[in-house]
């Protein structure tokens, strides 16, 4: 192995979950050449994150729903030289963009009928931590593991640009920050409600504590819902759909912690080493959680959960269950 190119996660939970197996590879082979292959939206993250030589941002969108794009698989890997693929994604188009760039070794987890497309299958587990899974693929594949938190490092001057972005959003310098991400991708069932949150900012601010709101733009509705709620707006420094990648790890740096449903900003966040108070409802915080003893994960015990829905089709209750209060005391333990 001289040219390995990773296939990243697609999601920036995932992607921040992957780090440590990408490390352990890494540390396995310091001789080679490591590129990590991922979509747009994850990319940034890999600037971040010091085990990795080179960066393939894979722009094209071909599906494998329609044959005649299949020209299209493989086409940004083909001319890498690559010598081995490691497939972190269980996906069959992870697969096929790997065996259609001509990739000799093929290297994942025997899942969603790719077997034949792989080299090197590796039988998946169940029941482990998202970490521990990549960890495992890389393990079974000779490649021992090393720390189990991921980490990244947020250099000087994406700190400096973050700190200018939130002094122009009417931050003083001095006062105590709290980032709030009130959004969530893959459904509205991971949201607490945005009155709770609002609830929360003000009692931050009774704290002497600012609240900045985080989020990307598909999060704007939410951020608008929990602004409504809020007594005293314009103590609130709102940057919803206001941060890239990397500038929204840049602001993390000046936060003292994130409150925040189960997100990407979550693992983000406990990556750069903010600590983090975690609502979750109806996702699984045993294979999800931010791992490290500094970070806080609440949840309300009903019979249902986790139930994995985006959506819930009955009360919500197992975030209505959730009270300002509970999170408010969790999250003062690091301001």
């Amino acid at each position: 192995m001289n040219r390995l190119v990773i296939l990243a996660p697609n999601w920036l939970g995932d992607a921040v979950m992957a780090l440590p197996a990408i490390a352990d590879v890494r540390r396995g082979a310091p001789d080679a050449h490591v590129t990590v292959a991922a979509r747009p939206s994850v990319a940034p993250l890999f600037h971040l994150a010091p085990t990795v030589d080179d960066l393939v941002v894979l722009e094209r969108k071909a599906s494998i729903g329609r044959v005649s794009s299949w020209r299209e698989l493989g086409v940004e890997l083909a001319g890498g030289g690559f010598d081995t693929a490691l497939l972190l994604p269980n996906s069959m188009h992870a697969a096929l963009v790997a065996s259609r760039a001509g990739i000799p070794e093929r290297w994942g987890y025997r899942t969603s009928f790719r077997s034949r497309l792989l080299t090197r299958g590796v039988h998946p587990p169940s029941g482990l931590h998202q970490v521990e899974y990549y960890q495992q693929l890389v393990h079974a594949l000779g490649f021992p593991n090393g720390p189990i938190e991921p980490q990244l490092a947020v250099p000087a001057g994406v700190r400096d640009a973050a700190a200018q972005t939130l002094t122009s959003a009417g931050w003083d310098g001095r006062a105590r920050l709290a980032a709030v991400a009130p959004g969530a991708a893959y459904g509205g069932a991971k949201r607490w409600a945005p009155q709770s949150f609002a609830e929360l900012v003000d009692a931050l601010a009774r704290d002497g504590v600012q609240s900045v709101l985080i989020g990307s733009p598909a999060d704007a509705a939410t951020g608008s819902e929990v602004l409504s709620g809020v007594s005293r707006r314009e103590t609130v420094l709102n940057l919803i759909g206001r941060t890239d990648l990397a500038a929204l790890a840049g602001v993390l740096t000046h936060c003292r912690a994130l409150i925040t449903n189960d997100s990407g900003a979550m693992h983000l966040a406990a990556a750069i080493g903010v600590a983090v108070t975690a609502v979750f409802g109806p996702t699984d915080e045993r294979a999800t959680r931010p791992l490290g003893d500094a970070h806080v994960v609440i949840t309300h015990d009903v019979w249902c959960r986790p139930c994995m829905l985006r959506e819930c089709p009955l009360d919500h209750r197992c975030m209505r269950g959730i009270h300002p209060t509970a999170v408010l005391e969790a999250a003062r333990r690091n301001l």
